[in-house]
């Protein structure tokens, strides 16, 4: 009979409570201690703070893990599979936004794969794999669904193929993102499953990522098999304990850890299953690392935030740095069955686990505490002609010995971790001595300072135009005005026009969809707008006086048919323009793009009302997705703005010199909204007509994904 979650939880807590040996040891007491309660439906079990009740908790911890395997009938035939031993000490996973500079340089259109690989050896120790995330929060401008967003990378599925081929060869594996609440976008002929399987195959990718999920489907795991050997599954939720036998992975993301450090359920029930630590608007990571370090699992790097720049401090990247080398060394004690949480140590603070095999025995400690700690740090049994050396500082030591047991002495930082190892010469290997002077320049160049680094974003700045003294024709003038601007915009994680969020729990909880607003006092001087975006008749008479050719010609002007606008469309807007083409015809028009401020002057005048016509959305005013498409540029004469201008709400968004960029982060600014919106999801980016005031952060990657079917533009002329 299969259980519900609650019930074999429940029934295992009962079982394991009625035992009283197993194999001959006591396992619980007939009362349960006062001082702590043992929960294993918690994520990370908590442990006593009372060290006399570790025991009782360490032989609670072995017996609800066997009688939890009986209650599941556990097969573990998964993990003796050697196309899927990699996942166990997949230790370092980092989380990479596809349009971050570093990872993809929109100047010379490449991915720069060896670059950023070389810097995240250089600032955390490298990676075991990285997780290519593709679409949220750009997801939903218009109708393409998020593995058109992959088809829609630099050189397509060929390219995130080759991408793929060179990590692995750099020794690095690769993750597909998969968001399951994509269902508002264009839908394909199969299944998601399906859909999954073929990208897995095509890029060769070794992991999905299950955004939202806690688990895959099971029968999904026979199309990944059959699509490509070796591919996990790793989910972001916490993976119910019933699923670990075909999981290989899972995200701990924000658990919430006891004071001496708990045991991770998932982790202690299958050793071979990686968790990865995670809380992603933390500047503190030293919670999550001691967690990861007392447990023998990874940690996942995530600083670039879906856009927002949260990054981690030269102390957490040095602790990081430590361990990794220490993990990927020693996997298979990590992943072993000879693992015991809370040894004793000799500092109150002071906590380790015990990791035995191959003749070894090593000790990982963390100091929970907000100083250093120094003098004994813990006793070990000797051994005769066993070395015993510190690990994170890369040196053997030369413990004292009392009636046969060993003194570790020594000093941890704040928040730091140590690590003692101790073993025969022969169980240390050949390339021991190697390792250990590496371990030491690492140390060497460790920094202890919990600030994090600032990163400044800058704004592009606006060409000067030629003045001109009359109004163009076409166009409308806006007279000159100071304004307080009041600018609205959605949190969507992705962050506002500063790089850095707000600290704290602040942020966390703001970025579920609220709006911000910003107040920005402007100085207008006098400039003209167009009355209408760029219609596709006008944008073909630019291409045939200038013969323009972007640079890279992926999705431009993607629906026209050859090289025409589309019959009768000639007066919509253009679409299918990214920032650069929208520049190439504002200069040839002797224009320039208006910047966010003044599209919001022209759109609403200077009474602050909502929309171009008024405070209310009214039906009629503006081409509000009814069509199933774009409209004529004035198609809806009763929704212009105070100064005549047309199509300043719905129909497309349009493009504005706004464009900023931290070094990581592109984005420009667009604004008005247009006749799509896709709906089922908060994560989509928000569709439909939008206020006159309204900004949207849009994440600028490259011209195949930055040219969409619902982005147009209009021109400004400066005048005297």
């Amino acid at each position: 009979m299969k259980l519900s979650r609650r019930s074999f939880v429940q029934s295992t807590l009962a079982s394991a409570a009625a035992v009283a040996t197993w194999r001959g040891i006591p396992i619980v007491a007939a009362v349960e201690p006062k001082s702590w309660e043992f929960k294993p439906d918690q994520n990370i079990i908590g442990a006593p703070s009372d060290p006399s009740d570790w025991p009782t908790y360490r032989e609670r911890l072995r017996a609800w893990r066997e009688l939890t395997k009986r209650q599941l009938n556990y097969d573990d035939a998964l993990y003796r599979k050697p196309e899927f031993a990699w996942a166990a000490s997949s230790f370092a996973c980092c989380f990479v936004m596809l349009c971050d500079e570093t990872f993809y340089d929109p100047r010379s259109a490449d991915y720069t794969v060896d670059a950023f690989l070389d810097d995240g050896r250089r600032t955390f120790g490298g990676y075991d794999s990285l997780v290519l995330w593709h679409a949220y929060p750009r997801i939903g401008v218009d109708d393409r669904n998020q593995f058109d967003f992959y088809r829609d990378m630099p050189g397509g599925l060929n390219g995130l193929r080759d991408l793929s081929r060179h990590c692995r060869r750099r020794g690095v594996k690769v993750f597909l993102d998969y968001n399951p609440w994509d269902t508002g976008t264009r839908r394909e002929r199969k299944s998601d499953w399906e859909m999954l399987a073929g990208l897995v195959a095509a890029i060769e990718a070794d992991g999905i990522f299950l955004d939202t999920m806690d688990k895959g489907a099971s029968e999904f795991r026979a199309r990944l098999d059959a699509a490509r050997p070796g591919v996990i599954l790793e989910g972001e939720r916490a993976l119910p304990i019933e699923n670990i036998h075909d999981h290989h992975a899972s995200w701990a993301q924000t658990f919430t850890d006891s004071e001496p450090p708990g045991v991770l359920r998932d982790k202690w029930f299958e050793r071979r299953h990686l968790q990865h630590q995670i809380n992603r608007w933390k500047y503190d990571h030293t919670g999550e690392l001691q967690t990861a370090w007392m447990n023998g699992s990874g940690m996942m790097v995530w600083e670039n935030v879906f856009g927002s720049w949260v990054p981690w401090s030269p102390r957490d990247r040095s602790i990081l740095r430590a361990m990794l080398p220490i993990q990927r060394r020693y996997a298979e004690l990590f992943s072993g069955e000879n693992w015991t949480p809370l040894v004793p140590t000799s500092q109150p603070g002071l906590f380790g686990s015990l990791w035995e095999g191959q003749g070894l025995r090593l000790w990982t400690l963390v100091n929970r505490r907000n100083e250093p700690v120094s003098g004994r740090l813990v006793e070990i049994e000797a051994q005769a002609g066993a070395k015993v050396c510190d690990l994170v500082l890369g040196e053997e030591l030369r413990p004292e010995a009392v009636a046969g047991r060993l003194q570790i002495t020594g000093s941890l930082p704040a928040r730091g971790i140590g690590c003692i190892l101790a073993g025969n010469p022969a169980q240390l290997g050949g390339d021991f001595g190697g390792f250990l002077k590496r371990q030491h320049r690492t140390h060497a160049r460790a920094d202890f300072n919990a600030a994090t680094p600032h990163r400044e974003t800058r704004l592009r700045g606006v060409a000067p135009g030629v003045r001109a003294k009359q109004v163009p024709t076409g166009m409308v003038e806006i007279p000159p005005a100071t304004l307080e601007l009041a600018i609205e915009m959605r949190q969507r994680e992705c962050g506002f026009y500063e790089s850095a969020p707000p600290r704290g729990r602040e942020f966390a909880d703001s970025y579920r969809f609220n709006t911000q607003t910003f107040r920005r006092r402007v100085e207008f001087k006098r400039f003209a707008i167009g009355l209408t975006p760029v219609t596709n008749a006008e944008f073909a008479r630019f291409l045939s006086a200038t013969r323009w050719k972007p640079r890279r010609a992926e999705n431009f002007l993607k629906h026209w048919t050859g090289a025409k606008p589309p019959a009768g469309r000639e007066d919509h807007p253009v679409v299918y323009v990214d920032l650069d083409d929208a520049r190439a015809y504002a200069r040839w028009a002797g224009q320039r793009l208006p910047t966010e401020e003044e599209w919001q002057y022209a759109a609403q005048g200077n009474d602050g009302r909502a929309y171009p016509w008024g405070n209310e959305i009214e039906p009629g005013r503006c081409n509000d997705g009814k069509s199933g498409g774009t409209t004529p540029v004035s198609a809806f004469p009763l929704g212009g703005s105070p100064f005549g201008c047309y199509d300043m709400c719905g129909n497309v968004w349009q493009w504005t010199e706004s464009e900023r960029s931290d070094g990581r982060t592109r984005f420009c600014i667009i604004r008005g909204g247009s006749f799509f919106s896709a709906r089922g999801s908060n994560w989509y980016l928000d569709g439909g007509p939008r206020p006159a005031n309204f900004a949207t952060k849009f994440l600028l990657m490259w011209s195949g994904l930055d040219r969409c079917a619902t982005v147009g533009f209009r021109c400004v002329k400066d005048l005297d």
